[in-house]
């Protein structure tokens, strides 16, 4: 088990140190030949100035292009390849190179614009480190990492995995199942999402009546004056709309309006005796009982309502004018 611990991957921990030292050297070769090939690059052709500044990989002029493809083809690498390795050489002279350092994270820091910050930074590991690795240099530079360490980091490898938009539609899908995860998220971003998913009106719509089935879900929208009047409004537009096509399409129509007078009527009717008869069956049981403030408030206000419903009834019956003014409106929502 002793020996075990101490093995990396296959090989023990000495001989895990003889490979890295070995392979060390051959990066450090590695990196020597790429400087060598950014050099003569360089050398057949200079960087050339674009806007106050040397040009960027692929902002080059068309002719240094060409040059640089075919020095790229009569040496077997790719035009990136020596491009790039020309752009890390002008960005470091030979005497700021520095040893032990993969060529690799010289081009990475190479995007320091400050020349004196630049040659400062690779001379100075991070903090706690001993030595420049790729992803150290990337933090440095603002690059997304391989190797994620923080929430953020984690979460811009995320994005990136996620630009297509199938893909993000199908992580976000899968993130959304995991209970954990819904929990963590706030509410006003939760309700800020259900927002975004449901800007279709067919999903909107789907989505609401699954909702209001709920029933502690429909009390507490219902709780809310401008839903349940946008309710109220829904309700009697798709009567109007019913009603509309009926008496356009319907050959019975006329007859049938005959009868809806009278109905009407008897509704009416039956709603006056209804609360003539509950008013009947209930004031009497207040006999020697005194209502507390509070109740009187609310027995009050809603007289008022009753007072002003009456009216509009008188209205409509005398004038044939159902439409309810600003005032009443406000009275009958409780404001």
């Amino acid at each position: 088990m002793a020996e075990e611990a101490t093995k990396v991957g296959n090989v023990s921990r000495s001989r895990y140190e003889q490979i890295v030292a070995e392979l060390r050297q051959v990066v450090e070769q590695q990196s020597q030949g790429s400087f060598t090939i950014g050099d003569r690059a360089l050398e057949i052709e200079p960087m050339r100035e674009q806007g106050g500044q040397h040009a960027a990989p692929g902002q080059e002029l068309f002719t240094v292009r060409e040059t640089l493809f075919r020095l790229a083809e009569d040496i077997g690498l790719s035009f990136k390849t020596v491009e790039g390795a020309r752009w890390a050489a002008s960005r470091w002279p030979e005497e700021r190179r520095q040893a032990g350092v993969p060529f690799r994270v010289h081009r990475i820091l190479g995007k320091i614009e400050n020349e004196a910050e630049r040659f400062a930074t690779i001379a100075k590991p991070p903090a706690g480190k001993t030595r420049w690795t790729v992803d150290e240099a990337n933090r440095k530079v603002g690059r997304q990492v391989e190797r994620p360490a923080s929430p953020q980091e984690k979460i811009t490898a995320i994005h990136a995995l996620a630009r297509d938009e199938e893909v993000a539609a199908r992580v976000t899908t899968d993130f959304l199942k995991r209970p954990t995860v819904a929990e963590k998220v706030p509410a006003a971003e939760k309700a800020r999402v259900v927002e975004e998913f449901t800007r279709d009106e067919t999903v909107a719509a789907t989505a609401a009546t699954s909702l209001l089935r709920r029933p502690d879900i429909a009390f507490k929208a219902m709780s809310d004056d401008t839903a349940r009047s946008q309710v109220n409004h829904a309700q009697v537009e798709r009567s109007r709309q019913a009603r509309d096509t009926f008496d356009r399409t319907s050959p019975v129509a006329p007859a049938v309006r005959h009868l809806d007078r009278t109905a009407e009527f008897l509704d009416l009717v039956t709603a006056c005796h209804a609360f003539i008869a509950a008013a009947g069956r209930t004031v009497p049981s207040l006999r020697d009982r005194t209502l507390a403030d509070d109740e009187r408030t609310i027995v009050h206000q809603n007289i008022a309502k009753v007072r002003a419903t009456l009216d509009w009834i008188e209205t409509a019956v005398d004038t044939g004018k159902v439409d309810v003014d600003d005032e009443l409106a406000r009275l009958l929502r409780g404001e």
